[in-house]
């Protein structure tokens, strides 16, 4: 599995929308319905799978799908 499907998975957990239908133009408060509390569960989440640490002032910045693949990206 690409590392690509993988997050969409995880994002998958927290949203109603299926992995194969997001895009990285989604914003995960407003098209994904994300509660603050979604997004930091999902953000533990992804330092687990990924083996990565994140950084608070980088995170506070991620709005669409697109750009936490970046950090995420980044991040390997």
């Amino acid at each position: 599995m690409s590392q690509e499907m993988e997050f969409k998975n995880i994002v998958a957990q927290y949203s109603k929308v299926a992995p194969e239908e997001m895009t990285n133009e989604m914003r995960f408060r407003e098209d994904l319905g994300f509660s603050s509390l979604d997004f930091m569960s999902f953000l533990g989440e992804l330092e687990d799978t990924f083996d990565i640490e994140l950084e608070e002032n980088e995170v506070m910045k991620i709005v669409t799908l697109g750009e936490a693949l970046q950090l995420l990206e980044n991040l390997q």
